[in-house]
């Protein structure tokens, strides 16, 4: 009788045990998995949205512009002709409004901190929207490629989103200094909608 009592006790030991190991190693298996479906997640995690430029100001400026938003950045593409040769400005403005002949409808530059205008990244205070300059070639072609972790295309942070916004290239260059947008000149291009 106490053989067979220890017997069953041994036995329960060892099945709880048995029982306890299976669960850790379930555990494990489990947060193995999560951590692969998040990697994949983040993989995946890609946007694009692409649109044409309209012409505007009498220009005959055309082009197309995509943004792309992965790894928590989003990395803007563009391609323009008809431009005159040489340097011109390109900013994000705050409306996705390009009903107005000469591209005034778009409001100014998309300035979500209240910063004063400048250069990115090399002022104490940008938009941003303040892309830069960017030179046409002697044919008036140009690309442009800007990438930043402080645009986003569907977050909900409304310092980084850009949806609802304008791409507006200007006919003269931003001189960084001038209040509130750079003295870029006439809006000779824009965006549909961000969207």
């Amino acid at each position: 009788m106490k053989i067979l009592k220890l017997s069953a006790l041994s036995l329960l030991l060892i099945l709880g045990f048995g029982c306890k190991e299976a669960k850790k190693e379930a555990s494990e298996a489990a947060e193995e998995m999560d951590e692969a479906v998040e990697m994949v997640k983040e993989e995946v995690m890609e946007e694009t949205i692409a649109f044409k430029m309209e012409p505007k100001s009498d220009s005959k400026v055309a082009g197309e512009v995509s943004f792309t938003e992965k790894d928590g950045k989003v990395m803007m593409k563009a391609s323009f002709s008809g431009l005159t040769p040489g340097e011109h400005a390109i900013h994000i403005h705050e409306k996705a409004d390009c009903s107005a002949a000469d591209g005034t409808s778009t409001g100014g530059h998309w300035n979500p901190t209240s910063e004063p205008h400048g250069k990115w990244g090399m002022s104490e205070g940008y938009h941003r929207g303040d892309i830069g300059n960017f030179t046409a070639d002697a044919d008036g072609n140009a690309t442009v490629e800007f990438t930043t972790d402080l645009w986003c295309l569907s977050c909900e942070d409304t310092t980084k989103n850009i949806t609802g916004k304008a791409v507006i290239v200007h006919q003269g260059v931003d001189d960084f200094v001038s209040q509130p947008s750079g003295a870029a000149g006439a809006r000779i291009s824009c965006t549909g909608i961000i969207k």
